[in-house]
């Protein structure tokens, strides 16, 4: 399907509600006039353009319908589509990729690790142009894979994951090179080994709670440096959570600050495309009211028509349990 298409299929499903509200006011005018003529006709006096008014009318009572139905019931409680705008689920999830989103799932129940969610970002998490002019309101929602529930103290130590102390198994991470605006090359395992990989955890500095990414060599720093073979830098950080100037032995003493647990009602969301997602390693934790709803399948393009199947991980394996594939 061309790339105008499904922008057009996007710009449908994002419609603003306002826009569905003037839409059905104009409609339901022109249905008001079009009965008035025809009332006011007689019938052995309706001829082509009566009778065209009056199928007209027919069709915009259908379309008020379709609109109020569709924008107003199912898309703010139950179901909406979502295209995907970057590779951080790749190839779980590709760029342009449209998802059906299940809305009314986290009305009943909570999230579950593994969940691939669509919410709400902290506008420090945005980039200038994903707010609305002159505002700090973010314009975009963002898709990423649940991996902390409230409670959990989550590490990642050389870049694999530890819920509570265990690893957690992970069968759908891994890192990648971006071959172009929409695609990825995933790394070999020899390849993979040899990228440097950062650790992580939530700890309290300075009497906040902050995410902090570090190496050996530096925490949380504006430019991370590098020992990898390909010069990329092991970690992003969002701006507020920029530790500036830092000495090597204030690193030192920061990398050392106990790992805190997610506190409750709170959740923390990376991209399967470990080395290509902007996310909650770099910016924090998300609110639970600020989750939209979970990704249920692909419906565009149609060669990728299928559910999304997600992993058991309730419970995070120990150690012993992890293959060398699995650790990669």
């Amino acid at each position: 399907m061309p790339s105008s298409t499904l922008e057009y299929v996007d710009m449908v499903a994002r419609t603003p509600l306002s826009q569905i509200l003037i839409f059905s006011v104009t409609l339901t005018a022109v249905r008001i006039v079009s009965h008035f003529v025809s009332s006011r006709t007689p019938k052995h006096k309706q001829g082509f353009g009566v009778k065209f008014l009056s199928g007209l009318s027919d069709l915009f009572d259908s379309l008020i319908y379709a609109a109020v139905f569709i924008f107003m019931v199912i898309r703010p409680y139950f179901f909406q589509t979502f295209q995907i705008p970057t590779g951080s689920l790749n190839p779980t999830l590709k760029v342009g990729d449209f998802i059906g989103l299940n809305k009314a799932i986290y009305r009943y129940s909570e999230p579950k690790r593994g969940d691939i969610v669509v919410f709400h970002p902290p506008a420090y998490a945005c980039s200038p142009e994903q707010l609305r002019p002159g505002t700090n309101d973010p314009k975009v929602d963002f898709v990423k894979r649940l991996i902390g529930l409230p409670g959990d103290i989550v590490e990642m130590r050389n870049g694999v994951v530890y819920i509570n102390g265990k690893i957690l198994w992970e069968p759908y991470w891994h890192f990648s090179e971006q071959v172009s605006q929409a695609e990825f090359r995933l790394f070999s395992q020899a390849e993979t080994a040899e990228y440097q990989k950062q650790s992580w955890k939530l700890v309290n500095f300075k009497g906040k709670l902050i995410p902090l990414n570090y190496t050996e060599s530096d925490a949380n720093a504006q430019f991370p440096a590098s020992r990898s073979n390909s010069g990329r830098q092991p970690y992003w950080v969002a701006e507020p959570f920029i530790i500036r100037d830092a000495a090597e032995s204030e690193s030192a003493e920061v990398r050392n600050l106990p790992a805190q647990p997610i506190p409750a009602g709170q959740f923390l969301f990376i991209g399967d495309n470990r080395n290509n997602s902007f996310d909650g390693r770099a910016w924090g934790l998300i609110n639970r009211d600020s989750i939209i709803g979970r990704a249920e399948f692909v419906w565009l393009p149609f060669n990728r028509l299928g559910g999304i199947r997600y992993v058991d991980n309730g419970s995070p394996k120990a150690p012993d349990a992890i293959t060398a594939e699995g650790m990669r």
